[in-house]
């Protein structure tokens, strides 16, 4: 099915109607935010950032983040509440009660302090506000959400270039559905999450992507059921942090990626077009494994 706009008058939209959400000319360059055929969705634009509901899996899709590193505001999260979007009934989105009494974190998929910036403090906080909607939220094992080594330590990594730098930054995120997903209180809990990384490199579009797996994570959750059998098990190790390419994403999500998929960073993406799926992806160990091969000095 096409994508959804959403209805301007549309019951307590009215509160979000003057969010402008991802500015599609963030780089200088047009990057649309990544569409998903088939299914039911919807583009709910917040502040710096936009997030593509599937209605069936009542999660998003994707969500599309501008960081700009020039103009970081620190703001601190106290007295936020995560709330639902106004915008979408409550059927159609996850609230508290996925999160009640257990040890699943509210993962932000859009991280907080990426999108706080702007400037003037109004619109930083503005943007800090909108990133509590569980529209932005994703089910996470607080040890995967909160873990340095894992998906934090990715997006500590890609919001400490764009501040150190002063780089813009595009950011794509968003869960990968399968087969063996559990199934918790009637909503997928997603085993594997993505990140593309949009830049530019000496005036060119450029991107990477990242696979990362919460999977021994969840295996720690009593009230999670473990996910069902596979056939062929991804190459995941230990650490179960990768970088990968962009066409592997697009083939497991079903997300237009084309755009990016023909700037990928990543040699063997290139070397290697018609590659099986999971079979180049490149384990990290540690951040300085990461390589956006972005040129640090400026140049």
């Amino acid at each position: 099915m096409d994508e959804l706009m959403l209805v301007p008058d549309a019951v307590g939209a009215r509160d979000l109607s003057d969010r402008a959400g991802f500015d599609v000319n963030f780089l200088g360059l047009p990057v649309p935010a990544p569409t998903l055929a088939g299914v039911e969705t919807v583009l709910l634009p917040y502040t710096h950032f936009s997030v593509l509901m599937r209605l069936d899996k009542r999660l998003a899709a994707v969500t599309a983040l501008g960081i700009d590193g020039q103009r970081l505001i620190d703001l601190d999260r106290s007295g936020i509440r995560w709330r639902l979007d106004p915008r979408l009934t409550e059927d159609q989105q996850t609230g508290e009660r996925l999160y009640a009494r257990n040890d699943l974190d509210r993962g932000h998929l859009v991280r907080r302090a990426s999108a706080v910036w702007g400037a003037t403090r109004d619109e930083a906080a503005q943007a800090n506000e909108d990133t509590f909607h569980y529209t932005n939220a994703a089910p996470q094992a607080a040890k995967f959400n909160q873990g340095l080594d894992l998906w934090l330590g990715l997006e500590s990594y890609l919001l400490e270039h764009a501040a150190d730098y002063g780089r813009r930054l595009v950011v794509f995120t968003g869960p990968i559905f399968g087969d063996t997903d559990p199934v918790y209180r009637g909503v997928d809990i997603p085993l594997l999450f993505f990140k593309v990384a949009v830049f530019l490199q000496d005036g060119e579009l450029s991107a990477t992507g990242y696979v990362v797996d919460q999977t021994p994570q969840l295996a720690d959750l009593p009230d999670v059921p473990p996910p069902g059998a596979v056939d062929e098990a991804p190459p995941l190790g230990p650490f179960r942090t990768f970088q990968v390419p962009i066409r592997d994403i697009a083939a497991l999500t079903g997300l237009h990626l084309d755009q990016l998929i023909a700037v990928d960073r990543m040699p063997i993406a290139s070397e290697l077009p018609t590659a099986r799926v999971t079979s180049t992806w490149r384990r990290l160990l540690s951040p300085e494994d990461l390589d956006l091969d972005f040129d640090l000095n400026g140049d």
